[in-house]
Formats: C-alpha cells, structure tokens, sequence
C-alpha cells in the first residue's frame, strides 16, 4: 500500500495561488491512478482533479478546470495540485487518494492538508 503525506496548504487569499504536495512512499505511484479531492465544511468530499500515473492523463472537476493543474515527480513519486485564481468556496481540506488501474474506487488516502480562501 502506498502510503500518502500531503503538504502545502494554508491560508491564502481569493485570487492567489497555492502548490499542494502528495508524497508518496513504501511503493511508486506506477501503476495507480492518483487524484485529489477536497470536503469543505458540512459538505461531502468531492473530486478536484487526477492523473493516471503512467500516461499522464488528467481530468479535472468541472469547478477547478483552467484554474488548477495537477502534475507528478516520477524521480521525487511526487504529485503536486497547482492552484490558481483561488476563490472562497475553494476552501477544504484537500486529499490525495490512489487506486490501482483496475479498481473502481480510491481506497487508499492522506490525512489531508487545509486550504483556506479569504474574500
């Protein structure tokens, strides 16, 4: 099992940018895909933005498309969530997650890092 430490959040405000991290150990990002997802205050978790690993395939969440990029490290088995123009209601905590190339569902999570927009 990949092992997940995110970093890079903190207090920000709107229109600015942050990087979050996603290290990675005990095994390389190769065969996964690995994505972030964010849960703001009395709302459930959602989607932001992941990479299938080896092709360097994106998606985006539809709210963070031409704002945010995510990229990986394969030499640091880094991935890193770029975050530009942030608004308020990108505020949350944002995970990074995994889940292998055949299965349906990220099972694998960090503890998660803070990200907060002020108006």
């Amino acid at each position: 099992q990949v092992q997940l430490v995110e970093s890079g959040g903190g207090f920000v405000q709107t229109g600015g940018s942050l990087r979050l991290s996603c290290a990675a150990s005990g095994r390389t990002f190769s065969n996964y895909y690995v994505a972030w997802f964010r849960q703001a205050p009395g709302k459930e978790r959602e989607f932001v933005a992941s990479i299938k690993w080896s092709v360097s395939v994106t998606y985006y969440a539809t709210s963070v498309q031409g704002r945010f990029t995510i990229s990986g490290d394969n030499a640091k088995n880094m991935v890193y969530l770029q975050m530009n123009r942030l608004k308020p209601e990108d505020t949350a905590v944002y995970y990074c997650a995994t889940r292998g190339l055949l299965q349906n569902a990220y099972n694998n999570w960090g503890q998660g890092t803070q990200v907060t927009v002020s108006s």
